[in-house]
């Protein structure tokens, strides 16, 4: 039904169709042209090796040669090598069987030729456990190794990681993302977090499959929690060509896995505000099946960045993650994986104490602005399906994936006209389904050929009913009885994307990356690119790498958040705009330059130092403009974007630190799509000058420090700084929010209790020395609201482990 529903148009449907099997005929070139690089064997003749999921050779195995109705052509034994080989073997196509005791059998299907023969590598997989993890963990290597970040900038934050900062896997995965260089901090309502003073263009990943964006606000991840991650990867500067459409930054997660950490936990968590917060995860391994579930329920009075100092008021929220990893090993080299998740948010939308009636509704001029009542709900839910094969020097990976969002606002209707001149009811959802497919092939010991395909189709359908009252031409209100407008749209979207790429190590310590990559988007608008990348990686010494890398970008706008409002529906009321020009959003194409270095200084501390420069055409910003609380694209014509990065680490024995510090600014000129959502003034005067865009913070810091005690209790501190964020438009465009800082203590304590068994008992103190400070004074280009930083407040938590 989902592909039924894609188009209504049934000339254009063909041509889409076209491309879709296009992509997906790549996927299976691809697959076919890897699987067919191994040598094959003279003609009449089928050779092969058998060998364990250790890469051992199996000697003794029996091998048999099978016709295709079952009959036995000839048998042999593997040698002490795992060799094996049959000759006179008549044109067709055959199975060869190998059995060995204490493995589960192995068969490979091989076609002889008139000219030539044919080969057969088999993997045996052990009926013992430990080797079945063993398979597990090179199928998981494999896969990591698709797609490697050969010149990029990569951050990693581990599991381990996770649980020492203040807070834990209880943070979002926001917050928990602050520890990497070059993250700021924003108010929710904006995003939450910017990379390299980008806003929004990040792309999630899970085990590397792309995670459609679909619909979030109060969740910019789509509402993922950082229980479920084994690993997150920031990655970011010049990207290898397997990253694209989003590229200021590519959140990878790994997923935990019962083959690598059986147990888990139930627990509870709670404190300030209300807070209350439990959870629970498990993961284990049937055989060859292995699984990981998670998941929690949060409920609290914070829920979004407070509106007002010294805490929020109306802001409560009650929200709830699922997360499951399912995996399969179908033998030593090939697995089926699934993924299933979802978020459910509810929210409540938060009141300022010094809001200024407007406008007249009903009768009613005057309303405590502390008592309006706004509501938004969110929904994410996805499902990722894969198949992973590996095999000698050949790995490839195809993944479906299918998600569904939707975003509900509920207003409150005669103070949000009061207010806002508007009280818009607005439901906003989206569908997109997809493939995925990536491929490894070292074809010589100095070269490793990768390439991919990705192809998605996503229906975003938005309707509103607002309700607002009739001005005339000066804008002043005639009457108090409110109109109700009612819009409705929809739009399906499609993204077709290949590349093709090789690593070539030319000397032992120099690696170059050249790779080329091909976008195209059909939706609000039509456009595509192709992308050029280059990287060059040194390593003069093990203690040393220096990175140098171009990437053509192109960042197509996304379909869910692209603007469909019908201006003129909206004239002569209290939500007229000051004009009706409302151009389509545009892709943005950027030329992304950035060279740096890491140095082990001593064992256990390392440096690293990262420069990057961007130009950009048609440069993406995105903005809040009324009050239902979601984000909208927009085009700047030209953006300049420039940093440095300094990040250290250092470990030894059972203290830890890191440490970050990010300087950087983004320009740019002249609005050149949704117009309509902005004040003359404000695009009369972006027309003429480069401005500082909002999300703009000049420094940005993090630290973290942690040390364990008697390998039971552990101390841990952390600290986010900026400078604060761009707040106004106006000449000379030079105010900012005033700098901030934002301590964090956290204290676990692990213990054993008769009867009951293993505890963990955290407590933790977020904003610990209560620097009340402002991210947000509600002004800036589409800044709605005031907003702040989160007030102190105190949490403790218990889980019993398993």
């Amino acid at each position: 039904m989902i592909w039924k529903r894609l188009d209504q148009k049934s000339r254009c449907f063909g041509s889409r169709c076209l491309r879709a099997v296009v992509v997906i005929a790549c996927v299976a070139v691809l697959i076919c042209t890897v699987e067919a690089a191994a040598a094959v064997s003279p003609p009449g003749s089928v050779a092969g090796t058998v060998k364990d999921a250790l890469q051992r050779p199996l000697g003794g195995a029996a091998v048999r040669l099978e016709s295709p109705d079952g009959r036995t052509i000839a048998r042999t034994t593997a040698d002490d090598q795992g060799n094996f080989s049959f000759t006179g073997v008549a044109p067709g196509t055959y199975a060869v069987v190998a059995e060995q005791k204490g493995f589960d059998a192995g068969t490979s299907i091989v076609t002889v030729s008139e000219t030539e023969g044919a080969t057969a590598e088999l993997a045996l997989a052990s009926q013992k456990p430990l080797d079945v993890k063993v398979a597990a963990e090179k199928l998981e290597e494999a896969r990591i190794n698709i797609q490697p970040r050969i010149g990029a900038s990569t951050y990693e934050i581990t599991s381990q990681a996770i649980e020492t900062q203040p807070g834990g896997a209880n943070n979002s995965l926001s917050q928990i993302l602050l520890q990497a260089p070059g993250v700021t901090q924003d108010s929710t309502s904006q995003g939450g977090i910017h990379v390299r003073n980008e806003h929004a263009n990040l792309q999630y990943r899970i085990n590397g499959v792309i995670l459609p964006e679909g619909v979030s606000l109060f969740t910019q991840n789509g509402g993922l929690s950082p229980r479920f991650a084994r690993s997150i990867d920031l990655i970011t500067g010049a990207l290898p060509a397997e990253y694209g459409l989003r590229t200021a930054g590519i959140i990878d997660v790994q997923t935990k896995s019962g083959a690598f950490a059986p147990g888990g936990y139930v627990g509870m968590y709670g404190g300030s505000f209300s807070w209350l917060q439990p959870s629970f995860e498990y993961s284990g391994s049937a055989g060859r099946f292995n699984y990981f579930v998670t998941g929690d329920y949060l409920q609290n009075s914070i829920g979004i960045s407070p509106a007002t100092p010294n805490g929020p008021i109306h802001d409560d929220t009650r929200q709830g993650h699922g997360f499951g990893y399912f995996e399969y090993l179908l033998d030593a080299n090939s697995k089926v994986s699934a993924i299933l998740g979802n978020f459910v948010g509810h929210f409540e939308i938060p009141n300022s104490r010094t809001a200024t009636p407007v406008f007249t509704a009903n009768g009613i001029s005057d309303f405590d602005p502390t008592r309006i009542n706004e509501r938004q709900l969110e929904q994410n839910y996805f499902a990722v399906l894969a198949y992973l094969h590996s095999i000698q020097d050949i790995t490839y990976q195809v993944s479906a994936f299918s998600k569904f969002s939707r975003i509900t606002f509920s207003p409150d209707r005669n103070p949000d006209i009061i207010f806002n001149g508007i009280a818009q009811h607005f439901d906003r959802s989206d569908v997109a389904t997809g493939l995925q497919g990536d491929a490894s092939w070292k074809v010589a010991p100095t070269h490793t050929l990768r390439g991919g395909v990705f192809f998605s189709a996503e229906r975003s359908s938005v309707q509103t009913k607002s309700y607002v009252v009739p001005v005339d031409d000066t804008g002043a209100q005639t009457d108090d009885v409110p109109l109700r407008i009612f819009d409705s749209s929809g739009k399906t979207g499609y993204t077709y994307s290949v590349y093709v790429q090789d690593a070539w190590q030319i000397v032992p310590s120099v690696t170059i990356n050249l790779g080329l990559r091909f976008d195209d988007i059909e939706a609000f608008t039509s456009d595509r690119q192709l992308s050029p990348r280059l990287s060059v990686v040194w390593t003069p010494t093990s203690a040393t790498t220096v990175h140098a890398g171009y990437a053509r970008y192109f960042t197509p706008p996304p379909l869910i958040f692209t603007s469909t409002r019908s201006v003129s529906k909206f004239d002569n009321t209290s939500a007229a705009v000051d004009h009706e020009v409302n151009d389509v959003i545009k892709p943005e194409s950027a030329h992304y330059f950035d060279v740096g270095a890491s140095q082990v200084i001593l064992p256990g501390w390392k440096v690293g130092l990262d420069v990057y420069y961007k130009i950009a055409d048609n440069l993406l910003d995105d903005g809040q403009f009324g009050a239902p609380v979601f984000i909208t694209p927009f085009n700047y014509q030209r953006g300049y974007n420039y940093g440095v990065e300094l990040t250290t680490t250092y470990t030894l024995g059972n203290f830890s630190a890191y440490g970050n510090l990010a300087a950087a600014q983004q320009w740019a000129k002249k609005i050149t799509s949704a117009q309509a959502l902005f004040s003359a003034d404000d695009l009369a005067f972006i027309r003429q000058h480069f401005i500082n865009t909002d999300h703009y913070q000049l420094i940005t810091a993090s630290a973290g420090v942690s040390y364990l005690f008697f390998n039971t209790t552990r101390l841990s501190v952390d600290m986010i700084a900026g400078s604060g964020l761009r707040r106004t438009v106006v000449h000379p465009n030079d105010a900012s929010e005033p700098p901030y800082q934002q301590v964090n203590l956290g204290i676990t304590h692990r213990f054993d209790l008769p009867a009951i068994g293993k505890m963990q008992a955290r407590f933790d103190v977020i904003n610990l020395l209560d620097n009340n400070y402002e991210l947000r004074n509600g002004t800036g280009v589409g800044v709605f609201a005031k907003q702040f930083g989160p007030p102190r407040g105190f949490f403790g938590g218990l889980r019993k482990e398993f």
